[in-house]
């Protein structure tokens, strides 16, 4: 009541003003006021966040704005004369002082929890540049767990503690849901345990060139529930992150650079040492490849027309168009020096080979029989016989 008694004496002493004209001016310059310290806000804002933390800057500038609007709704029914009618309507209200302090409390309860995630993301953000083993998914999911687990305590002290509701039948029920939510939802729960496991174990990054589940292409996007891959066709392919987890994956570009090894097939008759030394030369300068590692020629098989080499080079910075590039950059060297040397490249080729057997012969080789026959159809045998036999 002594607030409503002051309003009214504040409106006494401002009898004073009884033309519109001064009323009308003076209300205008309230409302410049308030437009002012709004606007001003917007450049505060930055200013406060240099000095304090963005959540207790924004919390602070907020409180302040609504002050002042508080404030400035006041000045103005004094200055109407609707002081007595709002001392009336706050008197009336008196009785919702507690409802009002829960509000209040609330409000300043929510306001904690959006600072103090604000903190934690702060202070996680100071944790991961310090460490460069974790990635910035990483942090950014860690920030958004920590964020619902503040959000939801927040809400709980303010339905179980502020409001005095009681949150046993909620939890109760939230328990079934959860059951009924996990059995119809196997899938996307394994795929989100499985997105957990992938963060933390970090088989690759966003960016890495990977082959998994038969997918070979370029990580572009890394969620709780699947992982993106953009192919080398152009394609984007989405692959569940349970999927993910339970293949094979290779990762051709954590290291920064990647072996690439090209087949060549030499004549058996060539010399082999000479061979390799030539692909080796041929190898060297190419600026498509990486002079150290040292690329190197092994000699790995006998092939079924040739002895076939393996010319191993390294590229930096593995992508698929490096890759052909470097493929193409060898194949085109190592050809041509082979060429300049004499160096043949044979083509597929079979050899057969006959043995006399029962006084004819049979070509071995993929169950083949070969016979020559002369123009007549009798072959060598002057009686005509078609396999060599002689008529008695």
């Amino acid at each position: 009541m002594s607030g409503a008694v002051d309003l009214v004496a504040i409106a006494d002493q401002l009898r004073q003003f009884d033309t519109a004209q001064l009323r009308l001016a003076v209300s205008a310059l309230i409302v410049l006021s308030v437009a002012t310290a709004v606007f001003s806000a917007r450049y505060l804002r930055p200013r406060l966040h240099d000095r304090f933390h963005n959540r207790v800057a924004d919390v602070a500038l907020t409180v302040t704005i609504a002050a002042i609007v508080f404030g400035s709704a006041v000045a103005l029914l004094v200055l109407w004369g609707l002081a007595t009618d709002a001392a009336t309507v706050l008197t009336q209200v008196s009785d919702f002082v507690g409802t009002g302090a829960r509000i209040l409390v609330a409000l300043a309860v929510a306001a904690g929890a959006y600072v103090a995630s604000g903190v934690i993301g702060r202070a996680i953000d100071r944790f991961t540049d310090g460490h460069d083993t974790i990635t910035e998914h990483q942090s950014e999911i860690v920030f958004r767990v920590a964020q619902l687990t503040v959000y939801l305590s927040a809400g709980s002290i303010i339905i179980g503690t502020v409001w005095n509701v009681d949150l046993s039948g909620l939890l109760v029920g939230a328990g079934f849901l959860g059951i009924i939510v996990g059995m119809a939802a196997r899938q996307t729960l394994g795929s989100l345990l499985a997105g957990f496991v992938l963060m933390f174990s970090r088989p690759f990054e966003i960016g890495d060139w990977v082959e998994v589940a038969e997918e070979e292409g370029i990580v572009t996007d890394i969620s709780i529930v699947n992982t993106r891959i953009q192919t080398f066709s152009g394609e984007y392919v989405m692959i569940p992150n349970d999927i993910v987890s339970g293949e094979k994956i290779i990762n051709k570009s954590r290291k920064g650079r990647l072996r690439i090894e090209v087949e060549v097939g030499i004549d058996y008759e060539a010399d082999v040492e000479r061979a390799t030394a030539l692909a080796t030369d041929a190898m060297k300068g190419l600026d498509e490849i990486l002079s150290v590692p040292t690329p190197q020629v092994v000699v790995q098989r006998f092939g079924d027309s040739a002895v076939v080499l393996g010319l191993r080079f390294w590229i930096d910075k593995p992508s698929s168009r490096r890759r052909w590039r470097a493929r193409t950059a060898v194949v085109k060297s190592v050809k041509a020096a082979f060429d300049r040397e004499g160096v043949k490249i044979p083509f597929p080729q079979r050899e057969l080979t006959g043995r006399q057997e029962s006084g004819g012969f049979r070509v071995a080789g993929e169950s083949a029989a070969v016979a020559e026959a002369a123009p007549d159809g009798g072959g060598d045998d002057p009686g005509g016989n078609a396999d060599g036999v002689s008529p008695e």
